[in-house]
């Protein structure tokens, strides 16, 4: 067995490096389109993540607002104010519906719905946009004069 500086040389040592030549950049050019998609998806469900807690968060002040007033017609049009205020930067949402039993120990709902978007994010194959729709109920004290 030869020796060099480097310590032992063994048979073949150089061929094997040579056959190794450009080996990593197949490798990054392989896996750069990969990592590249996953990244993709991984920023498209935390955009779905945000906008679904929005809605949730807009759809609960919106339906807590609502059972603080005394008349149906008043619930509704807070509901749809405070939903908007909060879902300002979020999309295209549907106006707050409110719905349920709007009487003294009864329970109102508020039901939202927004589109999330994935623009920029087509090489992956998602669809245009998503719509997420939350409800959200709250009780009426019944102890409150209603109507």
């Amino acid at each position: 067995m030869r020796t060099t500086d480097r310590g032992p040389l063994l048979a073949g040592s150089r061929r094997g490096r040579r056959a190794e030549r450009g080996s990593m950049a197949v490798e990054i050019v392989l896996l750069a389109p990969v990592m590249m998609a996953f990244m993709m998806l991984v920023v498209a469900g935390g955009r779905y993540v945000a906008v679904r807690g929005d809605i949730e968060a807009a759809s609960r002040d919106a339906v807590r607002a609502a059972s603080l007033e005394r008349t149906e017609a008043a619930a509704a049009a807070i509901a749809v104010d405070t939903a908007n205020a909060a879902l300002q930067n979020v999309g295209r949402c549907t106006n707050a519906a409110l719905g349920g039993n709007f009487v003294s120990g009864g329970t109102i709902t508020v039901t939202l719905s927004c589109d999330v978007s994935y623009d920029g994010l087509g090489l992956i194959g998602l669809p245009g946009s998503k719509t997420v729709t939350i409800t959200s109920s709250a009780p009426i004290d019944q102890f409150r004069r209603t109507g």
